[in-house]
């Protein structure tokens, strides 16, 4: 990003912004609610005014998106079915399959979303943006919704299919974004500014029991109470 600027109306949200996000890894970004996290993931994804994406890339917003008239297997294919390539959604439905399968949902495929829980959901949701492949991916709080449990699993799972993509990952979570980020970054101030990179030692996904990674965690927490 060069010169970025994010408004709405008079609102100015980021003003002659900068940031590099480097190849193959993952940026996780932290900020308070409402600092502009979601806005700058729309920026990246070209999804605001006047911008347009960079590279190919999936995008996983915060609300899970899936159709109604779809089942779940639908659902993770739509992307293919909607660019008309019959080849590649042919192609696709192998990994769909067993991305929900991974995602504990194999036994499901045929269900509707409204058969399923909100975590169910944000994993259908998970699985569609692995499956798109794509060398840039952008999640916005992709592991909410779930139980501490699964969603440590799924962390796991994101990590390992993620390896060697670029990756730019929002979280309001200290500890999740040092478990999954190469690097973490910290939004604060209106408009907001950001932080250098901070980065954690040792390969992602790390031991949310290392006290190096819990140092760090309150670390982050002072920075992002004190706004700086």
């Amino acid at each position: 990003m060069r010169g970025a600027r994010i408004a709405f109306g008079d609102r100015v949200v980021a003003s002659d912004l900068a940031l590099e996000f480097p190849a193959g890894r993952t940026t996780c970004l932290l900020g308070r609610s409402g600092v502009g996290k979601t806005s700058l993931l729309r920026w990246l994804a070209g999804l605001l005014p006047g911008t347009e994406p960079a590279a190919p890339l999936a995008y996983m917003a915060q609300r899970d998106l899936l159709l109604p008239w779809l089942d779940i297997l639908g659902n993770v294919l739509f992307g293919y079915r909607l660019r008309g390539d019959a080849a590649a959604l042919r192609a696709a439905e192998p990994r769909a399959r067993a991305l929900l399968s991974e995602v504990g949902l194999g036994d499901r495929l045929g269900d509707r979303p409204e058969a399923l829980s909100a975590g169910m959901r944000q994993r259908v949701a998970l699985a569609r943006t692995l499956c798109e492949d794509r060398p840039v991916v952008l999640m916005d709080e992709p592991f909410a919704h779930l139980d501490a449990v699964t969603r440590l699993e799924l962390q796991d799972l994101a990590a390992r299919l993620l390896q060697g993509r670029t990756v730019v990952l929002v979280t309001h979570d200290p500890l999740e974004a040092l478990r999954l980020g190469h690097q973490v970054r910290v939004l604060a101030g209106m408009p907001f500014t950001v932080s250098s990179p901070l980065e954690p030692p040792g390969p992602v996904p790390r031991d949310t029991s290392d006290p190096v990674l819990l140092g760090l965690q309150g670390r982050l927490i002072g920075q992002l109470r004190s706004g700086a």
